[in-house]
């Protein structure tokens, strides 16, 4: 979905993330269930890996997305699973565990308030910093962009504010751990049930109906956006500064000392008075003081 500590950043056979003794070699659990030793690895692999918090009544989710692995490697159950994570082969299956562990729900202009926001309020005070500055550089952040629906709202918004914003250093990082989703959300190519909230002036620039009915998102918007795999709480490869985030629907699976970290390496990246945007279920109150409230789910950077 990240710099943490070395806790949450160990390899799958560091101390902090191997599973008990006590279950190497074990064979499934009974009917392919997965028993508690290889929950809690799992569980713990995932939270080092992504930050992720797979809690004991997800177990059930985690069971039916990665039976799919199982199968695909063609092991006799979720032991022989952990057993090939902590082998050789297992760094090539992280991926494709992060891949499976992860949610990707998000549509088109999804909390309306914010797109609202970011038009009327965010980009004109970003513009009349950078007027004042006089620089063209803006960028802006989605992280955890999921299959794109984010970012493409964000580049409609962007160009529509303003036609000297097209010919701006005006650049979208869209990321997420998925490299899955990354990929598919480049492509830009939606199903047309899954446009219904693009606003019809907007879909009648931005994009174009394919023979099959789908929406393919125009080259203008695509040329303004940088579609990166990249894991929230390791390393990033990424500079800023960043005047505005998106980071929404994320941190919700994030435990309170992971979400301080982050938020705290995005106010790095980001200038005084920057936009932070948030999901509907989040909260920075108790998780850091780098960022005052503005409106729902809407923050301003202030240290």
């Amino acid at each position: 979905m990240n710099d943490a500590t070395d806790a949450l950043s160990g390899s799958p056979s560091s101390p902090g993330n191997r599973r008990p003794a006590v279950i190497d070699g074990r064979a499934a659990a009974p009917g392919g269930a997965m028993a508690d030793a290889e929950f809690d690895f799992l569980a713990r692999l995932v939270h080092g890996r992504t930050g992720i918090m797979v809690r004991p009544e997800k177990r059930q989710m985690l069971c039916s997305r990665l039976e799919r692995r199982v199968r695909a490697l063609r092991l006799s159950g979720f032991a022989a699973y952990c057993d090939h994570l902590e082998s050789d082969l297992g760094a090539a299956e992280i991926e494709e565990l992060v891949n499976a562990v992860t949610t990707n729900l998000t549509h088109f202009f999804r909390e309306k308030h914010h797109f609202d926001h970011l038009a009327k309020h965010a980009l004109p005070a970003v513009r009349r910093r950078l007027e004042a500055e006089r620089s063209r550089r803006l960028r802006i952040w989605s992280a955890g962009c999921s299959t794109g629906q984010e970012p493409y709202s964000i580049a409609m918004t962007m160009l529509a504010h303003g036609s000297e914003i097209a010919k701006w250093d005006a650049r979208i990082l869209a990321s997420d751990v998925d490299s899955s989703v990354v990929e598919h959300a480049s492509a830009g190519r939606y199903p047309a049930d899954q446009a219904d909230g693009i606003p019809e002036t907007y879909r009648k620039r931005f994009t174009r109906r394919l023979r099959d009915g789908a929406l393919e998102m125009a080259e203008e918007l695509k040329r303004h956006i940088a579609f990166k795999p990249l894991n929230l709480i390791e390393p990033w490869p990424v500079k800023g500064p960043f005047q505005i985030i998106f980071c929404r629907n994320v941190v919700i699976y994030f435990d309170k000392p992971t979400q301080a970290v982050l938020f705290d390496r995005f106010a790095e990246l980001m200038p005084i008075g920057g936009w932070l945007y948030i999901g509907h279920s989040e909260s920075l109150f108790k998780v850091t003081d780098r960022f005052r409230l503005i409106g729902s789910t809407i923050y301003q950077k202030v240290a």
